[in-house]
């Protein structure tokens, strides 16, 4: 049963990828589009039935120019995105078709995530109505001034690191931005301030979410690895 809708997040700014003639997400990895990677595993899955990855505006012409065939290919429509991130979320919610029991939300900047992940948080999500793919932090975690000095050393117990997909039940995604408050960062703290719980997944650490070209470098040696071998912590 095709039942997941997919909200692929490709509309933000890239800045930190300090590259003035392509953003993050349209660059190649391995000799694909960053964001070809991740929607050609979800077009090849059983469980989804609909592809919709944001853009930018601006970006909106280049995409139809070089991109068209690749997102025929795989089945992605395209909508615009806004200002924020939360935003082109809830752009793209309207375009959801009714019979997807869940929306799973992913960024288009990680191109690393593999089918088990993706079916271990399917399954939590299935259970729960809301879980994510995450991994707990290991090192020392520090807080500091605006100055760059240590002002404490946090506790890392029960801290996670959040990754995508976040998953979730059609009816808890859409009903949490219908109550939409302040600015959130990802769609589980849209969830979180509805009321609704949300359980965390481990996920390989493999999954990364590209922001400099030194996490480009990274992705792509990862690409190289199987798909198995990517979610064994210690291939």
């Amino acid at each position: 049963m095709k039942d997941i809708a997919i909200l692929l997040a490709a509309a933000g700014k890239s800045s930190r990828f300090r590259d003035p003639y392509v953003k993050k997400v349209y660059t190649l990895a391995s000799g694909k589009p960053v964001w070809q990677h991740s929607a050609q595993l979800f077009s090849e899955h059983p469980r989804v039935g609909q592809i919709i990855m944001t853009i930018s505006p601006e970006d909106r012409e280049m995409v139809q120019e070089k991109f068209a065939g690749n997102l025929s290919m795989f089945g992605v429509e395209v909508v615009l995105g806004g200002e924020e991130r939360y935003l082109s979320i809830r752009n793209a919610l309207e375009k959801v078709r009714p019979n997807m029991k869940l929306i799973a939300v992913h960024d288009a900047a990680r191109p690393c995530l593999t089918k088990q992940a993706f079916d271990a948080v399917i399954a939590v999500a299935e259970r729960t109505g809301a879980a994510i793919l995450a991994s707990p932090i290991r090192a020392t975690v520090k807080r500091c001034s605006k100055q760059d000095t240590i002002v404490e050393t946090v506790a890392r117990d029960n801290l996670w690191q959040a990754q995508t997909p976040q998953i979730f039940a059609s009816n808890i995604l859409k009903s949490a931005y219908a109550k939409l408050q302040g600015f959130p960062t990802d769609d589980a703290q849209v969830v979180e301030q509805s009321g609704t719980p949300v359980t965390c997944v481990e996920g390989p650490e493999t999954n990364i979410k590209i922001t400099t070209k030194d996490d480009l470098r990274i992705a792509e040696a990862f690409l190289k690895v199987p798909q198995r071998s990517r979610d064994n912590p210690f291939f």
